[in-house]
Parts: structure tokens; C-alpha cells; sequence
């Protein structure tokens, strides 16, 4: 069959939305808001597929890092090139040292499945993937689903931070048809399933878990990496209460301050009022009006602007005015007001964010040294 690496790395492409119409030519509800939960660990295959980067494609900046070695992690990501398939004494599935549990989920690109390792014991997420599935699955005239899982590995590989899901290790065995992506398992929850709880989930809580995406998001940018997807979708919480990022399927990579792109591949009432107008637009500051929006979520358990159409909702999202309560607490209504302004150069950064006094009630974010930092430093 042939490795992934064989394949080259396929840059994503404009996909029609004329898939996603419901009955009468209207836009399904299901496409303007959030995939189901299985996406958190899946690659979705279903959304606007054109990311393109103006400048440098993410893979020519992602291979030249790789050519500096400008990897942030101490520890590099296992590949493994062979895959051997058996059986343990009960009888259950295996795949190298990775004992099957059940599966936790499916998507358009394949499922993720629950393992544990038979040297320790510890558990672990598997993405499983078809590679003669993915080359079939078209985004584009002349392109393939390969794009996004390639890309994902290529940045995944590169990370390293408590509010990130880790990559482990990649199985990749030229004559299999399997290609797997083993990722550190958070067995925790969703921070919230579809949308947030009506009502919320209190200003505590939601306090607490923006912290960490805003750390785990800073991480992010300081490495010229835009997520494109924040969503509580895509936010795992562990049992001890951290929130950790996943699901780097429609990333980006930069260089420098460089942060344009065109048209947002992201989840329609997470998008940014530039991003709507089909032009380009700066991906930190529309990854951090997504922020905005699901700090809205957590506190009040909707969305703060939804239409019943595709245009509808991009319709609300640049014209409509933000409506907060008159007697909410006044620092969290200016952090709101501050995170979705629609005006993307007079909105707030995400440094900013980590110094706002709503943000700042219980203590400082803990600045995160990382490897890149701390070789620099030695």
C-alpha cells in the first residue's frame, strides 16, 4: 500500500457547501453548528475545506522546521514503520503493544478506538485511518483527504504543552492499509457536549477552563501555529479539571507576524466577522474571537449569534450588535465585549486576555517554559 510519507503532503482545498443544503435548498442546522463529540479525537472531513495561506503553504514552513530541527518537544514523537497484529489471552484485539477497549467514537475519516499498552497499563486514544479510504475521499478535484491527517501529524509532531493533546506515536506500515495516530487519552469529558448546558456552567468554572485555553492557545500562536477550530467541541477536560486542546485537523502554520489566510475552515458560529466576508484575514485574532464565543457558551449556554442559515448566521455574526445583560458582572461583560468586537485590529489579544482582572481572580496564568525556551536558555 505504501506509507503515508510515499503520498506527499496535500494541501487542503475548497470543497462546495452545496453538500451540506437541507430540504427546501436550506443549509442544514447540523452544518452551523458543532460535529459531534467523536470530532474532539476525529479529523472531520465535512467543512469548508479552503484554508489557503497566503505566502508559504503549511507544509513548505512545516518541513523547513523540520529541516532547523524547530521541534518543541524534548521527548520526539515515536514512528513506528511496522505493524504486527494479534491477539491477547482473553481474546482481545491487538495492534503492536496497544491492546483494544472499545471504541469511543467515528468520523467521515475513520474511528478512534480505546487501547491500553501492555507494558504499563496506560491507556491511550488511537485514531484509526484507511489510507485507500483517505486517497479516495476527494476535497477537492485533485486532492485528497490525506491533507488534513498529514497536516495534523506534521504539527501534532511538533508540540509539547499540559493544555495541548499529545501525539505518542505514529504506526505507519507501507504494507498495510492502516494508518494510525496514538494520542494521549483524556479521561475526563467534553467541556460541554454540543453546546454548553442552558444557563452555563457557571462564571467559576468557565474562569478556570478559559485559563487553560488561552495558555494551551498562546502556546500555540508563539509558534506561529493557528488552531482555526476552537470550539468546546475540541476541549477536552481531565479528571483533575484541565483543559486540554485537540483536534489540529484544519491548523495552519505561519511564519512570523505573517498570520493571513483566506476563508476559516472552522465551525460557522465560531467564526469571525472578517472571516465571513471571504477575505483574508489575521488567524490569531479569529482564533481568538472563537475564545470569545465559547467563553459566551460556558456562561450563558448559547450562542451568541446563530441564524437559520448559513448566511443567516454570517448575516448575525457582522451586523448584529453583542447583547450582555445589564446586571452580569461587569468585568466578565468587558472581557466579552473586548473578545468579540467585531473589529479585528481593536480586538483584544490573547496576552491581554491572561492579564484581564476577570481572568486574573485566582491568581496569574502559570507561564509555561518550553523546550524551544529552555534550549535557548542552556
Amino acid at each position: 500500500m505504501g506509507c503515508c510519507g510515499c503520498f506527499g503532503f496535500l494541501k487542503k482545498s475548497h470543497r462546495s457547501l452545496l453538500s451540506y443544503h437541507g430540504p427546501g435548498g436550506r443549509f442544514s442546522q447540523e452544518f452551523l453548528l458543532p460535529q459531534s463529540m467523536e470530532d474532539a479525537y476525529m479529523s472531520n472531513g465535512d467543512r469548508d475545506s479552503d484554508s489557503r495561506r497566503c505566502g508559504r503553504s503549511s507544509k513548505e514552513i512545516l518541513l523547513a522546521r523540520v529541516r532547523n530541527g524547530l521541534i518543541c518537544r524534548e521527548v520526539p514523537v515515536k514512528e513506528t514503520p511496522k505493524v504486527t497484529f494479534s491477539e491477547d489471552e482473553n481474546g482481545n484485539r491487538m495492534v503492536n503493544e496497544y491492546v483494544r477497549e472499545w471504541k469511543i467514537g467515528s468520523g467521515s475519516y475513520g474511528k478512534v478506538v480505546l487501547y491500553h499498552s501492555v507494558k504499563d497499563g496506560t491507556k491511550y486514544a488511537m485514531k484509526v485511518f484507511h489510507k485507500s479510504h483517505l486517497l479516495k475521499l476527494r476535497v477537492a478535484p485533485s486532492e485528497t483527504a490525506m491533507t488534513d491527517v498529514l497536516r495534523e501529524v506534521s504539527i501534532m509532531k511538533m508540540l509539547d504543552h499540559p493544555n495541548i493533546v499529545k501525539l505518542i506515536e505514529v504506526i505507519d506500515d507501507p504494507h498495510t492499509d492502516n494508518f494510525y495516530m496514538v494520542l494521549e487519552y483524556v479521561e475526563g469529558k467534553w467541556l460541554c457536549k454540543g453546546s454548553c448546558p442552558r444557563g452555563g456552567i457557571g462564571e467559576s468554572t468557565s474562569r478556570r477552563y478559559l485559563r487553560d485555553v488561552v495558555a494551551g492557545l498562546m502556546y500555540l500562536h508563539a509558534h506561529n501555529i493557528i488552531h482555526g477550530d476552537i470550539k468546546p467541541d475540541n476541549l477536552l477536560v481531565t479528571n483533575n479539571g484541565n483543559v486540554k486542546i485537540a483536534d489540529f485537523s484544519v491548523s495552519q502554520v505561519f511564519e512570523d507576524d505573517n498570520d493571513e489566510l483566506r476563508r476559516s475552515p472552522g465551525t460557522p458560529v465560531f467564526t469571525a466577522p472578517e472571516c465571513c466576508l471571504g477575505l483574508t484575514y489575521g488567524g490569531r485574532a479569529a482564533d481568538t474571537w472563537a475564545v470569545g464565543v465559547t467563553l459566551y457558551c460556558m456562561i450563558f449556554g448559547q450562542y451568541p449569534f446563530l441564524g437559520d442559515t448559513l448566511q443567516d448566521t454570517y448575516d448575525k455574526i457582522v451586523n448584529n450588535p453583542l447583547n450582555l445583560p445589564d446586571d452580569m458582572n461587569p468585568q466578565l461583560k468587558n472581557l466579552l465585549e473586548s473578545l468579540l468586537c467585531k473589529d479585528p485590529k481593536h480586538r483584544i489579544s490573547l496576552r491581554a486576555v491572561a492579564e484581564h482582572p476577570w481572568v486574573l481572580e485566582e491568581g496569574a496564568i502559570t507561564e509555561f517554559i518550553c523546550y524551544c525556551r529552555r534550549r535557548n536558555c542552556s
